[in-house]
């Protein structure tokens, strides 16, 4: 077994996704974790609504695992405020804490899963890294595509949204991406990694 069951009945693990909080970026290229953890939750009948550590959160029983489910409140190059209160709450290591994010170096659909890594320029990651004063924190990146040529604005890429065919790959990938956090939980990183590592969305 991966890991025991632990018979305190407090929180064992994080999933965290990363994004902005708001309507205004919804279903944005850089609110790709906040799908997941929604995807998440929908699979539980959990809404994630509790207002704690500047985040929406709720509990979920995922297997063995009692795990926090967040969504910070905080902008993403704020939340690993969000985060390291929480892991400070609980006592959460960093290798119990995943994080689900955007990536601008996949194509779209593709995922990659990491035990650990560096911020890779991605703001929500380096603040992350910043709190939890570790990089030792597993990830799951989900594939937004690149900017399309090299004068685009890096912040109005991630800030725009998907077009109809790339929105139907990121929702297969979201899919997986959550398939690979409950695989993750039960079976260790090796399992998720060999599974998912080859994983894109099918182009239409």
């Amino acid at each position: 077994m991966f890991l025991k069951r632990e018979s305190s009945g407090s929180v064992q693990w994080l999933i965290v996704g990363l994004g902005n909080p708001g309507s205004k970026y919804e279903k944005t290229r850089h609110n790709v974790g906040f799908l997941t953890v929604d995807e998440l939750a929908d699979r539980k009948n959990l809404p994630i609504q509790k207002l704690r550590f500047r985040a929406l959160t709720n509990t979920a029983q995922m297997g063995d695992h009692k795990v926090l489910l967040m969504k910070p409140t905080t902008y993403m190059n704020l939340s690993g405020q969000s985060v390291g209160e929480a892991a400070r709450f609980y006592k959460i290591p960093p290798d119990r804490i995943i994080v689900i994010s955007d990536d601008v170096d996949l194509p779209v659909g593709r995922l990659r899963v990491r035990r650990r890594g560096s911020a890779g320029g991605h703001n929500g990651l380096k603040s992350l890294i910043q709190h939890l004063g570790s990089e030792d924190f597993p990830r799951i990146k989900i594939g937004v595509g690149g900017k399309p040529h090299p004068d685009y604005d890096m912040a109005d890429w991630v800030l725009g949204r998907f077009t109809d065919g790339d929105q139907k790959r990121i929702n297969q990938a979201v899919e997986a991406a959550a398939d690979a956090v409950t695989l993750y939980l039960s079976q260790g990183p090796e399992e998720a990694m060999s599974r998912y590592n080859s994983f894109e969305a099918n182009r239409e």
